[in-house]
């Protein structure tokens, strides 16, 4: 399966949430929403959910163990190639340079990373 995935925004806070993306899986269905987490065994992606009434967070697009690996893998690598992009921006400007955003762009404009 063909997996692309556009980080949005990065969030450089010291919270969980490091960054939102969009996947886009066999050039067929997007996926939006998805949120690159810091947890207690490190990255991976948080597919979009909502709370219940009991306070609960269900996903709202919940994929098999095999795709959701795979998802996760797409992620953290785009996640990863977003952080080192921003980090050689920072150092040729010898500043910080803000969030990274790119959520106006176009999966063709906006670098991409394709498992």
């Amino acid at each position: 399966m063909k997996i692309d995935v556009r980080i949005n925004s990065l969030q450089l806070g010291e919270g969980n949430i490091k960054a939102n993306a969009a996947i886009r899986l066999d050039e067929s269905i997007e996926i939006r929403n998805v949120r690159v987490m810091n947890g207690k065994n490190g990255l991976f992606a948080s597919m979009p959910s909502y709370k219940d009434a009991d306070g609960d967070f269900r996903e709202i697009c919940s994929p098999c163990k095999e795709l959701r690996a795979e998802i996760n893998a797409a992620v953290v690598d785009a996640y990863n190639l977003a952080i080192g992009q921003m980090q050689g921006q920072t150092a040729a400007q010898g500043q910080y340079g803000g969030n990274f955003n790119q959520s106006e762009q176009s999966y063709e404009a906006a670098p991409t990373m394709s498992m």
